[in-house]
């Protein structure tokens, strides 16, 4: 009699023990924080005064948790002043930088080895490179200096994705958008693509053009943003996409929600848009906020 109520305890103990894993193991884990963050457009190719300081303060109203650049961040193309155009542009961020700036190189930014130099002394990284916030993992392409992506940039690439395969939330950023034939004609025999399939990347975002575009493909959300400062070209029209403007990007759990904000008074009117509002060929629903 005393042997049984000797075994009885611990074998009660190891009961309630396995309870204990069973209803642990079965708890779902607790979603990750929410973040915002912001991008930004090109600030030069033309850049037209005061533009591109009007979207850092509208941006930074927001206190993102960090701020991306899609390139062309000074005029460039010149490495005698490139220094001295660095130097401006610190000038202006100099107010921000309490937020975490990721810039993105473009062809006004780096041309060349001694420009490269400079990009590398002011962004404080190297051309290509990566970073994770909470869920979510970004990848920095340089397409800079060519119209495509090098053989070096998707080794990079690939290798970088492999790397962060676990993080659920993936975005891809690069200057030029030279996803855009291949994506325009919903042709999904591209390296760049098969690799954001392949990763479960979501959003692929570039500037360069500095016109607001948006194409799904497969899944993959393609993005070419508005100016943030450079020159609007073609019809100048804000239904064809060519506007001053920012985004605001909320990342809830592996949702992400984009706006497109137009700046304010005196270079904009304030509307905000999702990218479905627009299409390959500007605004695709004509119904905005504001």
């Amino acid at each position: 009699m005393g042997s049984n109520r000797r075994l009885g305890y611990p074998l009660l103990v190891l009961s309630i023990a396995a309870l204990l894993f069973a209803v642990t193991r079965g708890a779902a884990a607790p979603d990750p924080e929410p973040f915002r963050f912001a991008i930004l457009g090109d600030r030069t190719g033309g850049a037209l005064p005061g533009v591109y300081e009007q979207a850092w303060q509208e941006t930074a109203a927001e206190r993102p948790a960090f701020v991306v650049t899609v390139g062309d961040t000074i005029e460039g193309l010149n490495d005698a002043t490139a220094p001295a155009e660095w130097q401006e542009t610190e000038q202006i961020l100099r107010p921000h930088r309490r937020y975490p700036i990721y810039l993105t190189p473009g062809n006004h930014d780096i041309w060349s080895a001694a420009s490269e130099r400079v990009f590398r002394q002011h962004a404080r990284h190297a051309p290509h490179y990566s970073f994770d916030y909470g869920q979510a993992h970004f990848t920095i392409l340089d397409n800079s200096r060519s119209e495509e992506y090098s053989t070096e940039e998707l080794a990079f690439l690939e290798e970088d994705l492999k790397a962060h395969r676990s993080q659920p939330v993936k975005f891809i950023f690069s200057h030029r958008p030279s996803w855009l034939i291949g994506v325009a004609l919903q042709n999904p025999n591209f390296a760049l693509h098969q690799l954001a399939r392949q990763y479960g990347v979501q959003c692929v975002v570039a500037g360069h053009i500095h016109q607001m575009l948006h194409i799904g493909l497969q899944g993959v959300t393609y993005i070419s943003m508005p100016s943030s400062g450079g020159h609007l070209r073609a019809s100048g029209k804000y239904a064809d996409g060519w506007f001053f403007g920012r985004a605001r990007v909320e990342v809830r759990g592996t949702a992400i929600d984009f706006q497109i904000e137009e700046l304010k008074t005196p270079h904009g009117q304030g509307r905000v848009t999702k990218p479905s509002d627009w299409g390959l060929l500007g605004l695709a629903n004509a119904i905005v906020k504001k």
